[in-house]
């Protein structure tokens, strides 16, 4: 059985193989389908992570570039952003050592959508974990 197939395509129809595989009392498949599963997993909450954190810069540089297009949704949108990355972290605590490494990382990602959305080059060069997690961004 080709487990990382499977996991990456659902994790419901995974661990439906893997209790398959345990009702036939076939351990070594249960073991690698549950390593593949455990693995894909992880990777699609730090997807989520990522995703969520690239939406929220973006929508923080669009809000310190274009004072005057700032919006009660434009600051809906932050907020909505930051719940969603505090119920990432609060599942799973592990991801949590990695966001301040990801801000740097993504912060090129989360320009370039932002230049994109408002169609002009953003001289912003950087956001603090300050400016993304904590600042408030009300009218």
């Amino acid at each position: 059985m080709n487990w990382q197939e499977l996991a990456t395509a659902s994790h419901y129809q995974t661990a439906v193989a893997v209790r398959q595989k345990l009702l036939e009392k076939d351990m070594e498949e249960v073991d690698l389908g549950m390593e593949e599963l455990i693995e894909s997993l992880g990777r699609a909450d730090k997807r989520a992570l990522r995703s969520q954190l690239i939406r929220l810069m973006a929508h923080i540089i669009k809000w310190k570039t274009q004072p005057d297009q700032r919006s009660r949704s434009g600051a809906g949108t932050i907020e909505n952003a930051r719940i969603e990355i505090e119920e990432l972290l609060e599942f799973e605590p592990s991801l949590k050592p990695s966001v301040s490494d990801l801000l740097k990382e993504l912060f090129v990602k989360a320009k370039r959508l932002a230049e994109t959305e408002i169609t002009k080059k953003v001289s912003l060069r950087s956001l603090s974990w300050e400016e993304v997690l904590n600042d408030e961004y009300n009218l």
